[in-house]
């Protein structure tokens, strides 16, 4: 590898570890403040959202955790009534697991209050800060979708058990 590929690797790296602390700061307070639900509950109840219904070792793919860690955050959405697990109609070993109605208000209620909270920040924003601010961040949002694919096709194991539907889609809410 050339050295001004190693610095922009470089540089690349020390930017990706350094949004995440910032993004969980500017999110945390606006989390904590409208809900009792934890960051991955609330990815949960997010990815959720987005396909409707998911088996166990499907969220822990979309979350990037270990199925222990979904069973647990699936367990406290289950009790707050949140989600349901529901059986494969083909397969009795295969159970899916989906919001109730309680949880699709519940997540929508949160999102909403976050969103405003969000809002509220990106006004401190000049127009041209907030247009950088927009396409960075759609771009930052495409590439890492892409690295994930590439690691998918690369090594399917990491997600073997998403359904076709899933993979032509392959985009996280969260």
């Amino acid at each position: 590898m050339k050295e001004n590929e190693l610095l922009i690797n470089d540089s690349v790296i020390e930017n990706l570890m350094s949004i995440y602390p910032l993004l969980a700061r500017n999110l945390s307070k606006a989390i904590r403040t409208k809900t009792t639900l934890t960051p991955g509950t609330l990815f949960t109840l997010g990815a959720l959202t987005h396909h409707e219904k998911l088996t166990m070792s499907e969220i822990g793919c979309h979350l990037s955790v270990p199925k222990p860690h979904v069973t647990a955050l699936v367990d406290k959405l289950i009790k707050e009534d949140l989600v349901e697990r529901l059986p494969d109609l083909n397969d009795r070993r295969i159970i899916y697991i989906q919001l109730t109605d309680k949880g699709k208000d519940t997540f929508k209620t949160i999102k909403s209050h976050i969103s405003q909270e969000l809002r509220e920040k990106l006004l401190l924003l000049t127009d041209d800060q907030l247009k950088t601010l927009s396409t960075a961040s759609q771009q930052v949002k495409e590439i890492l979708t892409l690295l994930k694919d590439l690691q998918i096709n690369i090594n399917p194991s990491v997600c073997n058990n998403q359904t076709e539907n899933q993979k032509v889609q392959n985009t996280d809410p969260v």
